[in-house]
C-alpha cells in the first residue's frame, strides 16, 4: 500500500506551488501517493499541472499588498488577525484531511498551521530568517516558532556558500533538523533556437501584479523587439494576443513555459525566491523589478546586483533604457536540486 503524503504550498503568488512541483514528481517517483492541499491560484496551477491527483482546499489566508509599497508591513499587521483566524481554520482543517484521506505524512510550503503531532511533517521555506525592517529579529522569532512545530524543515538552497538566498536560509538555533535541497525548479536548461528577446514572467500577490503589468505593457507596446508577455493570471482557459512585436498570454504551464523561458534571450521579472531558483537552473540573463516594500524581494535583488549577477531598480524608477545594464552582468548559472529525496522521504 502506498503511503499518502499531503503537500501543501502556500498560495502567496505562484512560487510556493511551483517549486512544489519537482517534489510531487519525486513522490510518485519513489511510489508515494501526493494528495494536493492549497486554494487559489496555487490550487488552479496544480490542478492543471496534475489533473489526476487528488486535491483538498484549504481556508484561504486572503492577504494582498498594500497598493503603497511603503505601507506594506502596516498592511501585514492590519491583517494579522485574519491571518491567524486562516491558521486556525487550517489547523482544524487539516486534521479532518488526516483522517478522511488516510494521510500518512506532510509536506507543507510556508503553510503555518499544516502540521500533525501524530504523523511526520515538514517545514519547506527559505526563509529561516524573515526580513521585516527595524522588526526583522520579532518576525524571526515568531517564524522560528512556527518552524519547530514539524519534525523537519527543507531548505530549498544550497547549505554553504555560494548560495542563492544569503543570509535569509542561513541561521543557527533552529531546534529541529534542517535539511538543503539545493534550488528546486521544475524547469531544465535547453539549448533552443531563440524566439523572444525579452520575456516578462509576471506573479504576485494583488494589487501590485496589476500595477506592474499596466506599466510595462504600456512601456513595451512600442518596442521593436520580441517580447513575450505571461501575465501569471491562473484562469480556465489560456488566452494569447499578439499587438505587433508583443505576444500576452494569462499564463503558461509545464513544458510550454519551460521552452518560452529557454527560448528568450532575457527575462524581467520579480525578484521572488523561486524565480530566482529558476532562472539560475536555466541558466538566464535577468533583470529583477522587487515587489515593492517586499522586504525578502528587496534584499534578494540588492544581493545578486551586488554580486554582478542580475540588475535591479525599483517598480517607480523602471525605463527601457535600464535593460542595457544586463550585458554587464553575469546572469545566473547555478545548478539543480542536490538532494536524495529517497533518503528525505524516509521520514515517512
Amino acid at each position: 500500500m502506498k503511503k499518502r503524503i499531503l503537500i501543501a504550498p502556500l498560495n502567496w503568488g505562484l512560487g510556493h506551488a511551483t517549486r512544489c512541483i519537482p517534489i510531487i514528481n519525486q513522490l510518485i517517483t519513489n511510489h508515494f501517493t501526493p494528495v494536493i492541499a492549497s486554494d487559489g491560484i496555487a490550487l488552479a496551477l496544480l490542478k492543471k499541472e496534475f489533473p489526476t491527483i487528488e486535491t483538498v482546499e484549504l481556508p484561504a489566508y486572503d492577504i494582498t499588498y498594500a497598493k503603497k509599497g511603503h505601507f506594506f508591513k502596516l498592511k501585514l499587521l492590519k491583517d494579522s488577525p485574519k491571518l491567524i483566524k486562516a491558521i486556525k481554520a487550517e489547523k482544524k482543517a487539516t486534521k479532518a484531511i488526516i483522517e478522511t484521506h488516510n494521510i500518512d505524512g506532510i509536506i507543507s510550503d510556508n503553510r503555518l498551521g499544516v502540521h500533525s503531532k501524530k504523523i511526520p511533517s515538514v517545514f519547506i521555506t527559505h526563509q529561516l530568517q524573515v526580513l521585516s525592517g527595524n522588526t526583522t529579529w520579532l518576525s524571526t522569532k515568531m517564524h522560528q516558532h512556527i518552524i519547530e512545530k514539524f519534525n523537519q524543515c527543507w531548505v530549498p538552497d544550497h547549505e554553504n556558500e555560494p548560495s542563492l538566498s544569503g543570509k535569509l536560509s542561513h541561521m543557527k538555533g533552529i531546534e529541529i533538523p534542517l535539511k538543503y535541497l539545493g534550488p528546486l525548479s521544475r524547469f531544465e536548461r535547453q539549448n533552443v533556437e531563440r524566439t523572444y528577446d525579452i520575456m516578462i514572467l509576471l506573479s504576485g500577490p494583488e494589487p501590485q501584479r496589476t500595477f506592474l503589468e499596466e506599466k510595462l505593457l504600456e512601456i513595451f507596446k512600442t518596442d521593436s523587439r520580441r517580447i513575450l508577455c505571461v501575465r501569471g493570471v491562473i484562469e480556465k482557459e489560456q488566452n494569447t494576443t499578439t499587438e505587433g512585436n508583443l505576444t500576452i498570454t494569462n499564463f503558461m504551464t509545464g513544458k510550454a513555459l519551460e521552452n518560452a523561458l529557454n527560448a528568450s534571450e532575457f527575462v524581467l521579472s520579480r525578484s521572488g525566491y523561486t524565480t530566482v531558483m529558476d532562472l539560475s537552473v536555466l541558466g538566464k540573463k535577468s533583470f529583477f523589478i522587487p515587489t515593492p516594500g517586499q522586504f525578502e524581494q528587496e534584499y534578494l535583488a540588492e544581493r545578486l546586483d551586488k554580486l554582478k549577477l542580475v540588475p535591479y531598480c525599483k517598480q517607480s524608477e523602471f525605463t527601457i533604457d535600464k535593460l542595457k545594464n544586463i550585458t554587464a552582468y553575469k546572469g545566473l548559472n547555478g545548478q539543480n536540486t542536490t538532494a536524495n529525496f529517497k533518503d528525505l522521504f524516509s521520514l515517512f
